[in-house]
């Protein structure tokens, strides 16, 4: 089943890229709306100063205003974002430092504080780790100016640093959580809304309750995807807008603790959803039955099988994001390894998030943990 699910996704995969088609037309019917960027920041990851650069080299007809946000002013982003106003100056660029917290979600507790000093119509939440192309933008006005679209999410592939740990963590994206993500949609199996990005107007964003409405809640930018979904408006992801994320994992345990997040994320989200995903596993399973049988013919025949099907969506799915296939003889290394997180998802542990641990509820809202001693 397994192998099969896989040969079924490589030909979904397939499908999307070729019905994905020219770009869309650069052109908002009436006129491109006037925009605020959000960007919550905490602490100086790598390449920091690269990727909110790119947020502020837009080829954007209308007002831009771009919002950073931290809790503390010795906060080490304060510097990079004060080198980013010397050297763009033309975005308006602010730089608001509150350390008022709203609820257990930090970043969530930003964007409240942040969201008081925006100004514009058009309201664009991203993560801070994330790069976007010179026309990021426009591309997100012509989304959000379809007929009966709420907000708009972007697809993101993973952008590795020079060391294996990193290139692992960026496996984990392209060739795990993508191609789910892409039959899912293709299957109305999955309506997805990411951190990478999330835009929505000003008046949506306050029928939503706000950011207020998500202070707790560990999936936030599922969450918020939801609320709007729940007013009757779609959430647009248009698959030719593929956003870079930068997997900055320098250890075995940084990229473990990472998709553990991830992976319990997930599963607080769509719990039946996650324990189908099993079937996601093909090499991991057909090596289960190989040991099972004692080698049988038909047990290694499955597993050729199978790493020959996952060769083949690790393929299709360069193709899609648009990068060289490289690296993938250690595709059935890192499926072991996506095996590992999904069985380990399931045993009871706190959230690692940005140095700070909390305690995930079975409703998905946070909460610290009692860690004395530990």
């Amino acid at each position: 089943m397994a192998c099969a699910y896989t040969l079924l996704a490589a030909g979904l995969v397939a499908r999307a890229r070729q019905a994905r088609g020219p770009p869309a037309a650069m052109r908002v019917p009436d006129g491109p709306p006037s925009v605020t960027v959000l960007k919550p920041l905490h602490g100086d990851e790598p390449r920091l100063y690269q990727n909110l650069a790119t947020v502020l080299r837009q080829d954007y007809p209308g007002p831009v205003e771009v919002i950073f946000g931290v809790g503390d002013r010795s906060d080490a982003a304060v510097a990079v974002v004060a080198q980013l106003k010397a050297d763009y100056p033309a975005p308006a660029i602010k730089l608001v430092v509150d350390p008022r917290r709203g609820g257990q979600n930090g970043k969530v507790s930003n964007l409240m504080n942040m969201a008081e000093h925006a100004r514009h119509e058009l309201i664009v939440l991203a993560d801070s780790d994330i790069a976007v192309g010179p026309d990021y933008l426009h591309r997100l006005a012509v989304a959000m100016a379809e007929p009966g679209v709420g907000a708009v999410t972007c697809l993101y592939r993973g952008v590795p640093l020079p060391n294996v740990w990193s290139r692992l963590a960026t496996q984990w994206i392209d060739f795990h959580f993508m191609p789910n993500v892409l039959v899912g949609m293709v299957l109305g199996l999955a309506k997805p809304c990411f951190g990478s990005t999330i835009a929505l107007r000003r008046e949506t964003l306050k029928r939503i309750g706000g950011f207020a409405a998500f202070k707790d809640v560990l999936a936030d930018d599922y969450a918020i995807g939801d609320a709007v979904r729940k007013l009757g408006l779609r959430v647009a992801v248009p698959t030719d807008l593929v956003l870079g994320h930068l997997c900055a994992a320098a250890s075995p345990g940084a990229v473990l603790r990472q998709e553990l997040r991830w992976a319990r994320t997930i599963r607080s989200v769509d719990p039946a959803g996650f324990f189908g995903s099993l079937v996601t596993h093909p090499i991991p399973l057909a090596t289960i039955a190989v040991l099972w049988s004692g080698f049988a013919g038909l047990a290694l025949g499955v597993l050729g099988t199978a790493v020959a099907s996952r060769l083949l969506l690790q393929l299709l799915i360069c193709r899609f994001i648009r990068i060289r296939p490289k690296g993938l003889i250690l595709g059935p290394v890192r499926d072991y390894a996506a095996f590992l997180v999904f069985l380990l998802s399931f045993w009871p542990g706190s959230i690692d998030w940005r140095g700070h641990r909390l305690a995930l509820r079975s409703d998905g809202t946070l909460a610290s943990p009692d860690i004395t001693g530990s």
